[in-house]
């Protein structure tokens, strides 16, 4: 026995330094690379590859997408460039043809099947982007939906103090565009940040949010694994399948598990995109629910009976925003040229840029702080 714990003292003591010197290996390199770094118009990135030939540093800010960097001291790849306008921005390397993430930067964001780091520039544009003091809960919760054959999933944002206050809100349901999920608005739109913000200076009123997964045959995020229904669009039983299970199926979920103000002055419907034809859709379906409406870089269109039928049931909002050289600009300026013909008071929201995230999230930040007041 004497023998056996003298052997097991010999080990460990051989181990401690070995493990010693690896912890202050990592913790070394750890502070040897920091990527990125911003330091006032400059923004360097680097990256610890000795092996590597070749290293590039592609950024969806770049004009030229991608910019070879140098290669120092102990193998770190570097490279500075001008610090971009604020906003959130993806990047990578590629590292002698190959893709990778930047392993010191663990500010990621996923975009379908992808996980992109981010570049997040501080300013005013970007103040609502960074965490709050007072932050809400982002959840996730199953419904089930006899529309469409399946267990789904949905997220949920609920404010800051909804756990105790006992208070009943409103409900904002964020819809989703082409290739994302029931995840993105959280994971590109900074939802929960923006929300957190907003409410937090007394800019927005405190509301529920519900993100819902627009992928009619998806139980949810392909994250998961979970496997997919095929939907067969072409039958006319499945015709707005997605649009009236969010109606019918979503909202009545979520008003008998949350506490909710179940009116249609409390509901708000907004989405981008393929979101924004959902948006679209569901209010020419059901003109009476929602009576906050913002469609955003939509892909969808209603008729004079449509707004018409939305100016009788009252709508408080109409919120349609679009950028100028977004694809669907020419889709947007017909339907407010619509509403306007047919005399319902709407905002048209103009800004710069395309069918991008950067818009998406300053239409966010900006139609929040209108709804429910």
């Amino acid at each position: 026995m004497k023998r056996i714990l003298t052997a097991a003292s010999l080990l460990i003591v051989l181990c401690i330094p070995a493990l010693a010197q690896e912890l202050n290996n990592f913790s070394r390199g750890r502070q040897q690379v920091v990527s990125p770094e911003i330091n006032g118009d400059k923004v360097t990135f680097r990256l610890n590859a000795n092996y590597a030939t070749q290293v590039n540093l592609q950024g969806n800010w770049m004009e030229n997408g991608s910019i070879p960097m140098r290669k120092g001291q102990n193998g770190v790849w570097e490279i500075t460039v001008d610090t971009p306008s604020p906003e959130i921005y993806t990047y990578n390397f590629v590292v002698d043809g190959v893709s990778v993430n930047d392993p010191q930067n663990y500010m990621v964001q996923r975009d379908g099947t992808r996980y992109l780091n981010m570049l997040m520039v501080p300013g005013e544009r970007t103040e609502n982007y960074f965490e709050a003091n007072q932050r809400g809960t982002v959840t996730y919760r199953w419904y089930d939906s006899k529309i469409l054959g399946i267990n789904r999933r949905v997220t949920v944002y609920t404010p800051y103090g909804y756990e105790t206050s006992g208070k009943k809100y409103p409900v904002l349901y964020l819809l989703h565009g082409a290739g994302g999920d029931e995840e993105a608005w959280t994971s590109m739109g900074r939802t929960a940040q923006i929300l957190d913000n907003l409410i937090e200076k007394g800019l927005a009123q405190p509301m529920i949010v519900v993100m819902p997964n627009g992928n009619p045959g998806q139980q949810a995020a392909q994250t998961l694994g979970l496997p997919e229904k095929q939907i067969d669009r072409r039958d006319p039983a499945m015709a707005d399948a997605y649009v009236k299970s969010l109606c019918t199926e979503i909202v009545p979920f979520i008003e008998k598990n949350f506490r909710v103000i179940a009116k249609p002055e409390s509901r708000a419907i907004a989405g981008l995109s393929m979101g924004g034809g959902h948006t679209i859709t569901a209010t020419n379906l059901y003109p009476a629910m929602f009576d906050w409406i913002c469609p955003l870089s939509a892909a969808g269109s209603s008729t004079p009976e449509q707004i018409t039928a939305l100016k009788k049931a009252g709508v408080k909002l109409y919120f349609l925003a679009c950028g100028t050289s977004d694809f669907l600009w020419d889709t947007s300026v017909t339907l407010d040229k619509t509403m306007t013909d047919c005399g319902l008071e709407h905002t048209f929201y103009k800004s710069e840029g395309g069918h991008v995230w950067a818009n998406w999230r300053l239409y966010l930040n900006t139609f929040a702080q209108l709804l429910f007041k």
